[in-house]
């Protein structure tokens, strides 16, 4: 566990979950909580991979992901930093409403979770969004 900006990020090497998106969503979660506010400074890759026993890349990879999310922004002199853009109240409520469908949809058809979350992903590529 490592301290971000006054908050805990755990990773579970043994978990079926990724090591980079266990961090990816962790730090996704407290910008969504604006317990991570804009402007916030993350640690550096190096840092917070040693903070947590894994590689830089790890880190790199949870980071790349964020800012493709447009969560933060990597700058050389200022390091990663929250941005704070995410959709509006009314939009992510509509998201969340039509995933909601998505999964009963995918439960009603047989289709397992990784399945419809390769889609997804596929998806977001295919409409420009990382």
């Amino acid at each position: 566990m490592t301290p971000v900006a006054g908050l805990d990020i755990t990773v579970d090497v043994g978990a079926a979950t990724p090591p980079y998106e266990q961090i990816r969503s962790q730090i996704a979660a407290y910008v969504d909580a604006g317990l991570l506010a804009e402007g916030a400074r993350l640690p550096t890759m190096r840092a917070l991979a040693a903070d947590l026993g894994v590689a830089t890349g790890t880190v790199a990879r949870a980071y790349a992901e964020l800012e493709a999310a447009g969560l933060v922004a990597s700058r050389r002199r200022t390091g990663t930093v929250v941005t704070g853009g995410r959709p509006s109240a009314p939009a992510r409520d509509r998201l969340q409403r039509q995933a909601d469908d998505l999964a009963v949809q995918a439960r009603t058809a047989g289709v397992d979770g990784e399945a419809v979350l390769a889609m997804v992903r596929a998806a977001l590529l295919r409409a420009g969004v990382r």
